[in-house]
């Protein structure tokens, strides 16, 4: 009987765990079942990893992922313990702490609420002496109603079956539940499904024992698994289709390329069938255009995601691409004052040394250093002048940058400059570098552009929409005039002959092809104008397009270009005097005995302004804005902080002048008796600044 009961028993432990005595095959709960049939040995990964006296002393390949088998049968032999859970023998697992004399199996360990951190060196606690949870003594967060992961109702309680999220603390959950998100998600896609923390949210639920695997997420190794999302939708459901090879026929580009409603993707028509210009893009399906025109659904949806900007401005794009204006409001100014958020005032400035006026040679090496940060702080200095207050300087340098970018990558009359083809450019990207510090000009507060084109401007942001490309938009090329002879010609005959006379350039263009009729050449010129605009510039307007996402500037000009359209293509307002005097906030002294005298300050600062921009004063109203703001125009993103206006009561008035401290857009008036005295020491302060930066 005895011989029968030991060779069922050893029978028994060939096909189960050597180390816990069970036949389960369960990789989510003990990992993965190993057997060595040559070493007739069994294990479950978990045990092996969790076992006291055992150690990877092997290569991977060498033994069980690197623990030797010699090393595991000794291990088996050593585990002669009771455990405390099944009062069996061979536990293997041991608490952590050290004065404690817990022996279980791992499976019992699970049971009976020990701990397992998946992490080198892999201790194991006791439920006395493992590690726990608890909220922030500050915090404010509301109890959860149910667990985060299976959505049912949780105990509001922290304890080995309920854990929470260590970033939002609003984030509980079952500990069962967040180990099956935990294997299904594994390490690339494990994280908090509130707040969306990765990292602490990963650290922390190791310590609490939550395993997570390090592989792909579970649905990324489906075989086959996204093989639907290959298959787009290629059909015309125009009412009527133009095309002669059918609705499904689709050509890579022109008017008979598919394309696809932006906002359901189940829907298609040929440019041709929809009257879309060779270049959009951008096409709505009738359902969806109604459903967007529908307000009050819309303006449901944008109040219950008011939290999620994103999901708004995404919002107000598609209103803009439906022809209807913006649910924001939000000016040109707002946008990039919410993207200089991004500058850092904590991390050390950009240095930025000019020498003499080689602006653009100074930024052009700053965008290429390897440590340059578009959302550091710049520190300008100019070497070749010590009269430029140091505050200033930034703005000095950005407008004179500005005026020098014009000239480099653009062509065209001032106010309405279009992008050149320059293969140098090209070699050295200077395109993208370009585009890089126009948006650091305009988030760092440099000064509207006002140089673009309105085909630049049109063709960058689609701005505005259904608005053909002429002849005039090409601006005054060597090609234009024969352009508009061929636009021009009133005969078949002249039409060939203005043809002919083009036909080279019209070779390079892909546009030289006989001609039937008179009504060809509307399309021969739109052909002309698209391929001079557009085509023929495809790689410079894409790297310059790259340059722009500097900051998130063209992706939020290209979600509003209504709102940006003057800031790029119209040059800045001209200051007047009401204009002047609304830009600075009058700051009054606190003592009634002189606010008299400061009112009639202000009315003198007022009368001066006027006198500038009549043209009765010896300064300009530029003059007295770089006096006390160090620039000549208001910055695209506004002055910050505003502009103010302050006083002083000096014991001697007739000697007293204005003081401006730039750095803080700050002027101080002083207080004195007359218009004359005002208006002389005013005169004297701004002229000598003015002087002194000439020199």
């Amino acid at each position: 009987m005895k011989r029968r009961i030991r060779s069922s028993e050893q029978e028994y432990s060939i096909d189960c765990c050597a180390l816990c005595k069970l036949n389960e095959n369960c990789p989510d709960k003990y990992g993965e079942k190993i057997t060595l049939k040559s070493h007739e040995l069994t294990v479950h990964y978990f045990c092996l990893l969790m076992s006291s006296g055992v150690y990877q002393r092997g290569e991977e390949n060498e033994g069980i992922y690197g623990f030797l088998v010699d090393d595991i049968k000794q291990e088996v032999s050593r585990s002669y313990r009771l455990c405390a859970v099944c009062k069996k023998n061979g536990a293997s697992v041991g608490c952590y702490i050290k004065s404690c004399r817990k022996m279980v199996h791992f499976p019992c360990g699970k049971q009976h609420q020990f701990i397992f951190q998946f992490t080198d060196p892999f201790p194991s606690y006791c439920k006395d002496h493992s590690p726990t949870q608890s909220l922030p003594v500050s915090s404010c967060v509301s109890e959860p109603l149910s667990c985060s992961v299976c959505l049912d109702p949780i105990e509001a309680v922290l304890s080995y079956s309920v854990l929470k999220c260590p970033a939002c603390h609003c984030s509980w959950f079952h500990r069962d539940c967040v180990q099956n998100q935990a294997h299904s998600a594994a390490m690339f896609f494990f994280r908090c499904t509130l707040c969306n923390n990765k990292d602490m949210f990963q650290q922390e639920m190791l310590r609490m024992g939550i395993h997570i695997p390090e592989r792909d997420a579970a649905w990324e190794l489906e075989e086959n698994a996204y093989g639907e999302l290959l298959q787009v939708y290629q059909h015309c459901d125009a009412n009527k289709c133009l095309s002669r090879s059918g609705r499904t026929n689709s050509s890579r580009t022109g008017w008979f390329q598919i394309l696809r409603c932006m906002l359901c993707g189940s829907r298609g028509t040929h440019r041709k069938c929809a009257s879309l210009n060779a270049f959009e893009t951008d096409w709505a399906c009738e359902d969806c255009a109604a459903a967007v025109d529908a307000t009050g659904a819309l303006f449901f949806f944008i109040t219950c995601c008011a939290k999620n900007t994103s999901t708004i401005l995404e919002i107000n794009r598609l209103f803009l691409m439906m022809g209807r204006p913006s649910l924001s409001g939000n000016s040109a100014k707002e946008i990039l004052q919410e993207l200089a958020s991004q500058i850092s005032q904590h991390h050390p400035s950009m240095p930025v040394v000019v020498s003499g006026n080689k602006v653009l040679e100074a930024a052009m090496e700053l965008v290429k250093r390897s440590d340059f940060k578009p959302s550091h702080a710049l520190a300008v200095r100019f070497t070749s002048s010590k009269h430029i207050p140091s505050s200033g300087n930034t703005r000095h340098f950005l407008s004179l940058l500005v005026q020098q970018l014009q000239n480099t990558i653009f062509e065209g009359p001032d106010g309405a400059k279009n992008l050149t083809l320059d293969a140098q450019a090209l070699r050295e990207d200077v395109y993208f570098d370009v585009g890089c510090l126009l948006s650091l000009s305009l988030i760092h507060g440099g000064p509207p552009l006002g140089f673009f084109s309105r085909a630049l401007y049109q063709h960058l942001f689609n701005f505005p929409r259904d608005t053909p490309l002429t002849v005039e938009d090409m601006g005054n090329t060597g090609f234009t005039d024969k352009v508009k002879k061929i636009q021009e010609s009133r005969s078949l005959e002249e039409l060939r002959e203005a043809m002919q006379s083009a036909s080279e350039y019209l070779e390079v263009a892909g546009c030289m092809r006989p001609v039937d009729s008179l009504s060809d050449k509307d399309t021969l010129v739109e052909d002309i104008v698209s391929f001079h605009l557009i085509t023929r510039l495809q790689l410079p307007f894409q790297r310059f397009c790259e340059g722009l996402k500097t900051l998130g500037v063209f992706d939020q000009v290209q979600m509003f270009p209504g709102a940006f359209v003057s800031l790029f293509c119209s040059s800045p307002d001209k200051l007047t005097a009401e204009t002047m005097s609304a830009l600075f906030t009058v700051k009054f002294s606190e003592q009634e005995e002189t606010t008299g005298k400061e009112s009639a300050v202000v009315t003198f600062w007022r009368h001066y302004l006027v006198e500038c921009e009549v043209g009765r004063c010896a300064t300009s109203l530029e003059d007295v804005l770089i006096y006390a703001t160090s620039a000549d125009v208001v910055p695209a993103i506004g002055f910050s902080p505003n502009p103010t206006l302050s006083f002083l009561n000096p014991l001697d008035p007739a000697g007293a002048f204005p003081k401006s401290q730039p750095s803080s857009n700050h002027l101080v008036l002083p207080v004195v008796p007359s218009y004359q005295v005002f208006k002389k020491n005013m005169e004297y302060a701004v002229c000598q600044l003015t002087v002194m930066q000439a020199i």
